[in-house]
């Protein structure tokens, strides 16, 4: 590990990438109100990897100021020299990929393949923004009584507060901060408490390639409440962007309602993963391998329910055993670990309850299912088949790596299995038959559908969910939208 605070805490050096540890207020790192710290933990080995400033409701007032200040000149800003400001974002932060990488898997825990990945994947939202932020195209029609044109055009929304999770701490911020930008907008970002490290070190990046004072302000907060209320109560915010739980975003939207700000809210999901009798075994085992163990399984995309059609049932889940046993469990950062450790020790506790509860029900531990005697958050691959209906897993996000395995009989069961939940952000069908995977993936209740693949995130495809797994879309065309109002002119001309 190569992490070194300065002596003043004001920075920590990660293999040779300065990390600002303070907020960002106005393009300038400050330690807040009362100067007050949060420590941020190493989840492979539980000891302090850094102090980060904590943010009072008087400086999420001043993140608002900044923002608000600096609108008008920023959405002013024409869209190719925004669009330069995002592409040169992208050379930065591809330029210190791995950099950046290893402080993912510091902070956050997630093996180095899993943190490249997710750099890489960050980075793109910023080149994909860039070239977005020149295609804002309104629409001129005749109205139908041919009294007049119809012009429309879409307009930065305004102030955008954002709120990020743990779990992709690169990846939510730049899917949030680029689109915003694109669009005009200015910003005040909430990273997780838990992994607050990685946005500090994009918003510096951001910085360097020209981002103006002010268009983007970074707050971290051990009382997250109490300052983004403040931030979501001030009539210069505009809209609300939130990745997170279901149970936790319920408040900032509940708090989004009372100033009746635009929502986009990206929430939690119970992905079902369904493998009918003619799939490619190959394919279905190294799908539910991506879409299990991502992030070792800490992914709201996550595989959450693997049903598997009884032909193929136990071949399957013998493959998926053997697999899962072989994946080396280490501290993310370290060479050839596959498995990292979860982020904390509620994780590891909620993970191993749900665990439980499932066997005493009558399922059956194949591979892992306890906890790993040593320092740090491990929880090992971990397979458990004939899990019923009524375990507890079936319901609740199990946000761990631990796979469960229920069989079917037939399409009609597995759609209405699938379909048995409050959530509907991801779904996986394994079939060689295309026919009927689109028939099941158009009767499937998600946002999202990935057939005969285990992943499906894209930034140019729309990110989001239905029912309890949120509001709008991110990526693509429309999460630049999200980011504007619609303006509708009569003009008689």
């Amino acid at each position: 590990m190569n992490a070194t605070p300065n002596a003043e805490n004001t920075e920590l050096t990660v293999y040779g990438l300065a990390v600002p540890l303070r907020l960002l207020i106005d393009n300038e790192w400050t330690a807040g109100a009362e100067g007050t710290t949060i420590p941020v933990i190493n989840p492979s080995d539980g000891s302090p990897l850094a102090s980060i400033a904590d943010a009072t409701p008087a400086d999420g007032t001043r993140a608002v100021d900044a923002a608000a200040a600096a609108l008008p000149a920023w959405s002013a800003t024409p869209p190719r020299q925004r669009a330069e400001i995002l592409r040169r974002c992208f050379d930065l932060m591809t330029a210190k990929s791995e950099q950046l990488a290893r402080l993912i898997s510091l902070e956050n825990g997630k093996a180095l393949p899993d943190a490249r990945s997710e750099v890489a994947y960050a980075a793109e939202f910023f080149r994909w923004y860039s070239e977005e932020a020149v295609r804002i195209i309104g629409e001129i029609s005749t109205s139908p009584s041919g009294a007049n044109r119809i012009v429309a055009q879409h307009q930065p929304i305004g102030v955008c507060a954002l709120i990020t999770p743990w779990n992709f701490p690169a990846a939510m911020a730049t899917r949030k901060l680029a689109p915003a930008l694109a669009a005009g907008c200015t910003a005040v970002l909430k990273p997780a408490t838990l992994t607050p490290l990685t946005a500090l070190a994009i918003a510096q990046i951001m910085i360097d390639a020209g981002v103006p004072a002010g268009v983007v302000n970074v707050v971290t907060t051990s009382r997250t409440g109490a300052v983004m209320d403040g931030v979501l109560a001030d009539p210069r915010v505009r809209k609300l962007s939130f990745t997170g739980s279901t149970e936790v975003g319920r408040h900032p939207l509940k708090q989004a309602a009372d100033n009746v700000l635009s929502c986009s809210m990206e929430l939690g999901g119970n992905a079902p993963f369904l493998v009918f009798d003619d799939a490619d075994l190959d394919k279905a085992v190294d799908g539910a391998m991506v879409a299990k163990m991502r992030n070792g399984g800490q992914a709201c995309t996550a595989a959450n329910r693997i049903y598997v059609q009884r032909g193929i049932h136990d071949r399957f889940a013998h493959r998926l055993s053997e697999r899962m046993a072989q994946l080396r469990v280490g501290a993310g950062y370290e060479a050839g670990v596959e498995v990292g450790p979860l982020v904390d020790a509620a994780s590891v506790r909620k993970v191993d309850e749900l665990v439980q509860d499932a066997v005493g029900r009558g399922a059956t531990v194949e591979v892992g299912g306890a906890p790993v005697d040593a320092p740090g958050f491990f929880y090992p691959p971990t397979v458990v088949t004939g899990v019923p209906s009524d375990a507890r897993m079936v319901a609740e996000e199990i946000f761990g790596p631990v796979a469960s395995l229920i069989p079917f009989d037939t399409e009609e069961e597995a759609i209405e299995a699938a379909n048995s939940t409050e959530y509907g952000l991801a779904a996986y069908v394994f079939t060689e038959d295309l026919s009927r995977g689109m028939r099941v993936a158009e009767k499937i209740e998600s946002g999202m559908i990935a057939v005969n693949r285990g992943l499906v995130s894209d930034p140019a495809a729309p990110f989001g969910g239905v029912k309890h797994s949120g509001l709008g879309r991110e990526g693509a065309h429309e999460g630049m939208l999200e980011f504007t109002e619609t303006k509708y002119i009569a003009v008689d001309w």
